[in-house]
């Protein structure tokens, strides 16, 4: 299952679009900020197939941004017993972000806005199919 975390609407569909080409099937699962998708971890942390397995996490967001919704999972992340794969994007090019996100351990890697379809097929033949389930 994929998770993505994001308030833009556009950026959320064409990611979905994305998946869709290259993940024929795959679950996705979306969600406007953090909070949401903090409660519905919470809520599903007991049954795995209901975690996602790979999560896009914008960091600009209001109620709760892509900064709080890591600090929140650091704190839970020991009750969910899959390994979740979380790739922080953003607009932002800042060095300042980029080098606390790569300081966090929770975060795979961060990705800059927008990601040409190059590089998201790219993306999608490298990293392991087994992390996308049906």
């Amino acid at each position: 299952m994929i998770g993505i975390i994001d308030d833009d609407i556009i950026y959320q569909f064409t990611l979905m679009k994305i998946i869709n080409d290259n993940k024929p099937g795959a679950r996705i699962i979306t969600f406007p900020n953090g909070k949401k998708a903090m409660q519905y971890l919470k809520e599903n942390k007991a049954t795995n197939e209901n975690i996602p397995d790979v999560i896009f996490l914008d960091l600009h967001m209001p109620i709760m941004d892509g900064w709080q919704f890591i600090d929140e999972y650091a704190r839970i992340k020991i009750d969910i017993e899959k390994k979740v794969n979380i790739f922080m994007w953003s607009s932002s090019v800042d060095p300042v972000h980029m080098e606390r996100a790569s300081k966090k351990s929770e975060i795979s890697k961060y990705i800059t806005k927008p990601m040409q379809l190059e590089e998201v097929k790219k993306f999608f033949d490298n990293f392991e199919s087994s992390y996308f389930l049906l």
